[in-house]
């Protein structure tokens, strides 16, 4: 357990460091958005570039990844929504954020530091599988379930699914994520490797990735807070830090993936609500206060939860 915490507290003192950074007013506030630029951008991008293109597949298939993580996914997000509607008596709006707040992982800022430190560089393979449709898969189904929320609620007029997708999807294209992960995998396709100096100078940059993704993030907490809706932020709190990775958990089992996949998808769900709920919230103009209750809490108790699940897994 020891072992288990010293990997793990690491990451949310860093955490801690920049928001006491902020707090402290030894840096503004806009220096932590510069930085989440830098991680999201060019460093992140080179680190699963450098991963896609010098990983070892055996042959894994990413279908049973997938299905494992998004059952997992699906089921949180449903027991949430019902949470919200039925027993908070609130809006199909609010049961849509309760579900993207509860299912929606941070997994670049907290989820690939934690991994690579947890399972090491091999599950950095299964992260970066998952990366590659996380984003797409959960903006698409947010803005589309979002968009049917309003239409019902305020008569607004619903895009099509096409139109949706069609626009995340022009998003997509330019998305540096998505361009480093296509760039790792037509290296690994092509057999090619990178000439010496290249390769120092992509692992000096994407060794710096996790430490700078977590100061940023720590940087970053100040514009949320707890601010109202504490009682349905503690339940989807809840359901991101247990169910979510419970559910995983089982799903990883019942399709039979190996070990440090399951390890590194479990300890991804269970890290804290993504800064992406917040952005869904502000794109539609419902539901801040929930998503930001909903980073912090998670945030503030995430350490404790991924101790939780790093110790279960190992034993």
């Amino acid at each position: 357990m020891s072992a288990i915490i010293f990997d793990v507290l690491p990451i949310f003192i860093m955490i801690l460091i920049g928001w006491l950074t902020v707090k402290l007013r030894l840096m503004k506030a806009e220096i932590g958005d510069a930085l989440s630029e830098f991680v999201f951008k060019i460093a992140v991008p080179l680190l699963l570039f450098r991963t896609i293109a010098n990983a070892d597949f055996h042959g894994a298939s990413p279908f049973r990844l997938w299905i494992a993580y998004f059952s997992g996914v699906g089921v949180t997000w449903v027991a949430a929504h019902i949470a919200a509607t039925r027993f908070f008596g609130r809006d199909d709006r609010i049961g849509v954020l309760a579900g993207v707040s509860s299912a929606f992982a941070n997994t670049i800022f907290i989820g690939l530091p934690l991994v690579q430190r947890t399972v090491g560089d091999k599950g950095l393979v299964p992260l970066s599988i998952l990366i590659a449709v996380h984003l797409p898969v959960m903006m698409i189904i947010g803005t589309i379930l979002m968009e049917r929320a309003e239409h019902k609620i305020a008569g607004k007029k619903e895009r099509s699914i096409a139109k949706v997708v069609r626009q995340i999807a022009h998003n997509l294209v330019k998305n540096p994520l998505v361009i480093g992960l296509a760039g790792g995998a037509a290296m690994h396709l092509l057999g090619l490797t990178m000439p010496g100096p290249v390769g120092a100078i992509i692992d000096q940059i994407a060794g710096v990735a996790g430490p700078v993704a977590l100061i940023s993030l720590g940087m970053a907490l100040e514009k949320y807070g707890i601010s109202g809706n504490a009682g349905i932020a503690s339940v989807t709190s809840a359901f991101k830090l247990l169910l979510l990775p419970a559910c995983v958990w089982a799903a990883s089992h019942l399709v039979g993936l190996a070990s440090d996949w399951t390890a590194a998808l479990v300890l991804i769900s269970s890290v804290p609500t993504g800064v992406n709920a917040w952005l869904i919230a502000n794109r539609f103009g419902v539901g801040h206060s929930l998503a930001a209750s909903t980073i912090t809490l998670t945030t503030a108790l995430g350490a404790i939860s991924v101790s939780f699940w790093a110790f279960l897994l190992g034993g």
